[in-house]
């Protein structure tokens, strides 16, 4: 076994019995799993790590399940990657993240754990992966003091609740946690690659946030203006119908002619909430939708030919994006992309690689 992908809709312990089938004789190095709410985050976590004594295991749960090539619901997905992969793999919770939540104290832990300090990581072939409570807020204060204390590039998602909006949950070693952040720090054999797509493009117009409840992620004003009636203007639509065309329409950040999306949530009066912060007097360009399906495979696809193929890959997908897939009967077409690859991931509450965003798949591509 190299890397090997697995899910179940049967009910527990029996899922958990069918994803041990899956994994193959041999036992994994590293375990990452994704489970719907329907499934009791507790229960799945001690299941799980009692099927895997031996293996580093970390999960969360979704809003939505990907394995085997397809978009699933009220599965449970998982990931086994094997020493043939792995040669190295610690993991650590990071807890109290409205709060006190220390990232030094998370990231010394690691080092102990791997045997070696941060500073000598090699940074080709050791990379971080993050599951947030995506309930929190605070995936923001996390990612940027990630970034402060090291270059080590983290990439993951945000745990989702099957869109009730309750609860979510990360997991780890048998545990479960909210208000926390799982962290796992894979070193990997043959490298890896990061993919993240958007599937949106300028629309040549630009908003800047000239007033912002930042802990709210709420923008009160764009261009001096009520912050709904300049993004209607910038549509070209009444206040009334802008609402309607969030999921379309979302805002970019834009690095290096790159978006990367702040999407908006609701309208509170004429403010408006979003899913990520925006930082005040921060230059925001309004996006237009492009095709989700052909964009993913052009981007799977470049990467693969890059690195002469893929030996496996964890999608952290928006929700937000699986929501317009089901909307346009695409999700068979999506998960199509993925044939051939061992792949899993989950739809997510939000998206970490270089921070936080919205509507994008981010990738991690094992070479």
């Amino acid at each position: 076994m190299s890397i090997r992908t697995g899910y179940s809709t049967r009910p527990l312990p029996e899922a958990v019995t069918e994803l041990k089938r899956q994994a193959g004789a041999d036992q994994p190095r590293v375990v990452m799993f994704f489970g719907s709410a329907s499934y009791e985050a507790g229960t799945l976590s001690r299941e799980m790590q009692r099927a895997f004594p031996d293996a580093v295991v970390v999960g969360c749960s979704t809003a939505g399940e990907i394995s085997g090539g397809k978009m699933l619901t009220g599965s449970v997905a998982a990931l086994f990657l094997s020493e043939d992969i792995v040669a190295d793999a610690a993991s650590v919770v990071v807890e109290h993240l409205h709060s006190d939540a220390s990232v030094g104290a998370a990231l010394r832990m690691l080092e102990d754990r791997l045997g070696s300090p941060v500073a000598s990581w090699d940074l080709a072939t050791t990379v971080g992966l993050v599951l947030v409570d995506g309930l929190s807020g605070a995936e923001e204060r996390l990612m940027e003091k990630l970034g402060d204390a090291t270059d080590l590039v983290f990439v993951g998602g945000s745990a989702g609740d099957d869109l009730q909006f309750r609860r979510t949950y990360v997991l780890q070693q048998g545990q479960c946690y909210s208000d926390a952040a799982v962290l796992l720090v894979l070193r990997l054999k043959h490298g890896f690659d990061i993919v993240k797509t958007q599937s949106f493009v300028p629309a040549g117009k630009t908003l800047v946030a000239t007033k912002v409840d930042e802990a709210a992620r709420t923008v009160i004003e764009f261009n001096g203006q009520p912050a709904l009636d300049a993004y209607a203007e910038a549509l070209g639509v009444t206040p009334g119908l802008a609402p309607s065309l969030f999921l379309q329409n979302p805002l970019g950040l834009m690095i290096e002619g790159e978006p990367f999306v702040r999407s908006p949530q609701r309208v509170d009066g004429s403010r408006i909430v979003f899913y990520c912060q925006i930082k005040e007097d921060t230059e925001l360009e309004l996006l237009r939708g492009t095709d989700i399906v052909s964009d993913t495979r052009m981007a799977v696809e470049a990467c693969k030919a890059a690195a002469g193929g893929i030996r496996g890959l964890i999608d952290f997908q928006c929700i937000l994006r699986t929501l317009q897939l089901r909307q346009e009967n695409r999700c068979d077409e999506y998960g199509g992309i993925f044939q051939g690859i061992p792949a899993v991931g989950f739809s997510t509450y939000g998206e970490a690689y270089l921070g936080h965003m919205n509507q994008t798949s981010t990738m991690l591509l094992f070479r």
